[in-house]
């Protein structure tokens, strides 16, 4: 009898046991501060109306860059581009701003300027950069934006604006602070919680960055999405014609480099060489596949250079540089990989090696070896993310503003100005 009595208390305990806990946890509150982002919608009528020239707006968000000639066209991430006079690389002049919603990439050939508008490409005339017109748009050629947090855009209009907010939410200490809305932007990235190309600069072709999802080569604009490569007719610069669409063959592509009559593609999980002798009908010749890791990738005559790195987006762990002989181009070895702390763009001129190393700054390496690679410079305590070396000068955009360093003495590589952001 006592023993049956015992049994049914321990019963009894357990099962009364999930109640009890949850008593316990109820009584343990966190407090978490997130932030969203209500969408400001225009109609597309509205939007196309106010893409032009205006007056120059405080950079904020810098993202993709293109340079041509005395001209350097900087992407405000999902807002639009500024337009920065370099003539005199010690003293840039940003002189205007195009407001394109949605913007996060462009290319550009002679005065013709290419760009995103959400899924729309826009063709604008910037032969006078106070009085740029649109030319042409191309509509639905790019896919519709993913978001996460439970966010529909509403696709009869254009999110023009965001519109930030934050709030502190309580919450009990045995879960996690998620939360979905078809009507906001969720972002939980702060939650805290208490308790080359080798052209020249005659070039009509603008030179991008490693972190380009546009490339132009010849009378060819190729763009790249998250699993396709597609192809316009550029012949008449202002009148962009569709051509062809190719699946890569991977999802998350993130990148496009062209050299010569090769374009070589950065994806999450490889490099892949594609040849546009055909410039219509890309051809996939080449391949070379790593862990998953955000791949920004260039190239020259006999090494491509790929910079791994990890990140929320990416979801994976490497952080190095990786470079590939070239010698049989359908089949890439590689030949060595370097430690870094967080790469991301890099850029080459001769001998010269630049990477964006994040938090860790710019540095600049002697390539001569590619198997004993030799830093030169270290420029710390800027959060860099994509650089040109061009005639000279290295562009580097950066979390906080665009620097141009000199680096015609390579034993005195120095900073020659920087273009602050907004401290809004």
């Amino acid at each position: 009898m006592k023993k049956s009595t015992k049994v049914f208390k321990t019963a009894l305990i357990l099962l009364l046991f999930p109640f009890l806990n949850s008593c316990v946890k109820d009584t343990c509150r966190r407090i978490y501060t997130y932030s969203y982002y209500l969408p400001v919608y225009k109609t597309t009528a509205e939007v196309r109306a106010n893409i032009k020239s205006s007056s120059p707006q405080e950079i904020t968000n810098p993202g993709k860059i293109v340079l041509l000639g005395n001209y350097i066209f900087l992407n405000e991430v999902d807002k639009g581009i500024h337009i920065i006079d370099n003539r005199n690389p010690a003293s840039p002049q940003n002189i205007a701003f195009i407001n394109i919603p949605g913007n996060m990439d462009l290319a550009l050939k002679g005065n013709t300027l290419y760009a995103d508008l959400y899924t729309d490409m826009v063709t604008l005339d910037v032969s006078n950069p106070l009085n740029v017109s649109v030319k042409k748009y191309n509509e639905g050629v790019f896919p519709y934006r993913i978001y996460n947090s439970g966010f529909y855009g509403d696709s009869t209009k254009i999110i023009a604006d965001w519109i930030k907010r934050d709030t502190t939410v309580a919450q009990s200490c045995g879960y996690n602070p998620v939360y979905y809305s078809p009507n906001a932007y969720m972002d939980f990235s702060n939650a805290q919680s208490s308790g080359g190309s080798t052209n020249n600069s005659s070039s009509p072709i603008g030179k991008g960055g490693s972190m380009a999802r546009f490339a132009i080569v010849n009378n060819r604009i190729y763009t790249v999405s998250n699993t396709d490569l597609t192809v316009f007719d550029i012949t008449t610069a202002d009148n962009p014609v569709y051509e062809n669409k190719v699946n890569v063959g991977s999802w998350n592509v993130e990148t496009i480099f062209p050299f010569k009559d090769k374009l070589f593609i950065g994806s999450q999980s490889g490099m892949f060489i594609y040849n546009i002798n055909n410039p219509d009908k890309p051809v996939s010749i080449g391949q070379f596949s790593h862990v998953q890791s955000c791949d920004p990738v260039i190239a020259d005559d006999n090494f491509a250079y790929v910079t791994l790195r990890s990140g929320t987006a990416c979801q994976g762990f490497s952080n190095q540089l990786e470079i590939l002989q070239l010698n049989n181009i359908t089949d890439p070895k590689l030949l060595k990989v370097y430690p870094f702390t967080n790469p991301h763009g890099l850029s080459k001129d001769g001998n010269l090696l630049f990477i964006c190393d994040g938090s860790d700054g710019l540095k600049i390496y002697n390539a001569a070896d590619v198997n004993n690679l030799k830093l030169i410079k270290q420029f710390s305590g800027i959060e860099t993310y994509d650089v040109i070396a061009y005639n000279q000068i290295a562009l580097v955009v950066a979390k906080d503003g665009l620097y141009q360093y000199d680096y015609a003495d390579v034993n005195n590589i120095h900073l020659i100005s920087k273009t602050g952001i907004s401290k809004k």
